[in-house]
């Protein structure tokens, strides 16, 4: 079985939570990535913030984004998938949050994070067409 852990991107940095959008944004750019994890002073995952958010959330409804904090993207509950879960629990998860990223967790520690792209390419063809199709109608979460 493949599992998370197998085809995730490990080493996820976070966004702390009383960094600014913009130090967010920056650290995308500069990582090369368009989510950041969310996490607290006490290291565990608060949150994710994509380049989405940023566009549709900040940018487009007039916020400044040297201003607006990250925890403002933290939720109460936080859509994950254990390092030691199936891909195919991943796409499930995925699919039914209608989210396009997903933190790895292992216990409470942050390890990675998977790509609707990650798990495509470890999927029969048919299987990563449902994927993109069931992520792309479900409301954008991420």
């Amino acid at each position: 079985m493949t599992t998370a852990r197998d085809i995730m991107t490990g080493g996820a940095e976070c966004a702390q939570v009383d960094q600014t959008v913009t130090e967010a944004a920056r650290k995308m750019r500069d990582l090369g990535v368009g989510a950041l994890p969310i996490c607290g002073d006490d290291n565990r995952l608060k949150g994710v913030i994509t380049d989405r958010d940023i566009v549709l959330n900040c940018v487009a409804e007039g916020m400044d984004t040297s201003e607006v904090r990250v925890e403002q993207y933290a939720g109460d509950e936080v859509v994950t998938v254990g390092a030691d879960d199936s891909v195919e629990e991943a796409l499930r998860t995925m699919t039914g949050a209608g989210v396009r990223r997903l933190p790895v967790i292992d216990g409470h520690d942050l390890v990675g994070m998977i790509s609707q792209a990650d798990i495509a390419k470890h999927l029969p063809e048919d299987q990563a067409g449902k994927l993109v199709a069931a992520i792309s109608s479900a409301p954008e979460n991420g």
